[in-house]
């Protein structure tokens, strides 16, 4: 069995809510983060003690998206829709209404944007022209979570109503429908061979699907104590993390699904309440982590066995 070492290397502090949202930056270094205080920050890992204000929204921003290839940020502003910043000037270039809900989730696909609601519709987003191109709306219950499977055929959404629909992403057609789990659905991932489509719940489940063979159930875990609020993926793909409300981070193994470290407060000085979101970033293999407690946590892990 594998073993692996968990080190904190930082811990970053400059917001002043509920850090809900990290997502890659354009170079390689750099990240976002947002909250519930909406403010909108970018931070060098070289020197992370040092974030800057990008943006200062007056609501909260549950997601953020960047695309490299347009040098934009997508801010979801909740009940006012998207910000579009230009990030190399730093200043917004335009903005769009389109929902007076919150959005939970945004993912990019094919010069599209694809955007998670809280009325339960999926938007996809021309960002060439900024309009709404088509909206999915197969439930009255929020749009938790979205992933695009690494073939960019299948659109999964997890929903509040227990759900996980499948979409084919370029006909717009539904193809798959189950009640998941036993609560809302608030994480989605695809594993990079994309086989298998791993979801995490509100009822602290972690459960495994087989793509091919029409999303069978193949592994349900009891993963964490309460809510899981994150799933993401390493760069290398040997591993994934899931971060919960029940203040922890769990690394597992992609191949076998088996857990291989358990990072809390206890045992490494993590953080004190919920973690909402994680990041593992390319450039540096280092896990980052957004909490309740208003901070973001930077890990080490490595591979000892």
């Amino acid at each position: 069995m594998q073993k692996l070492h968990a080190q904190k290397i930082n811990t970053l502090t400059g917001h002043r809510d509920c850090v809900y949202s990290l997502e890659k930056g354009i170079s390689d270094y750099h990240f976002f983060s947002a909250g519930g205080d909406g403010i909108v920050a970018i931070w060098d890992l070289q020197k992370p003690e040092i974030g800057k204000l990008v943006a200062q929204i007056p609501h909260s921003v549950y997601a953020l998206l960047c695309i490299p290839q347009y040098q934009a940020l997508i801010i979801a502003q909740n009940t006012q829709g998207l910000h579009w910043i230009d990030v190399e000037k730093m200043r917004e270039k335009k903005t769009l209404k389109t929902t007076s809900n919150a959005i939970f989730d945004l993912k990019y696909y094919q010069n599209s944007l694809l955007a998670a609601n809280a009325d339960g519709s999926v938007q996809i987003i021309d960002i060439e022209n900024w309009h709404i191109q088509h909206t999915f709306l197969d439930s009255v219950l929020s749009a938790r979570s979205l992933a695009l499977h690494p073939d960019n055929k299948h659109l999964a959404v997890g929903y509040s109503d227990y759900h996980i629909r499948v979409f084919d992403i370029k006909s717009k057609k539904r193809l798959y429908e189950w009640k998941a789990h036993k609560n809302s659905v608030f994480s989605l991932m695809y594993t990079p061979c994309g086989k298998y489509l791993i979801s995490g719940g509100r009822d602290a489940h972690l459960k495994v699907w087989n793509v091919t063979q029409n999303y069978i159930l193949t592994e349900d875990i009891p993963a964490h104590l309460f809510a899981i609020n994150h799933i993401v993926s390493s760069p290398c793909g040997k591993y994934f993390a899931t971060g919960s409300m029940d203040k922890s981070i769990k690394i597992w193994d992609s191949q076998n699904f088996k857990l291989l470290k358990v990072i809390d407060k206890a045992r490494y000085a993590g953080h004190d309440t919920s973690i909402n979101k994680l990041l593992w970033h390319k450039a540096t293999q280092w896990l980052l982590s957004g909490s309740d407690d208003k901070t973001i946590n930077i890990w080490q892990i490595e591979n000892i066995s």
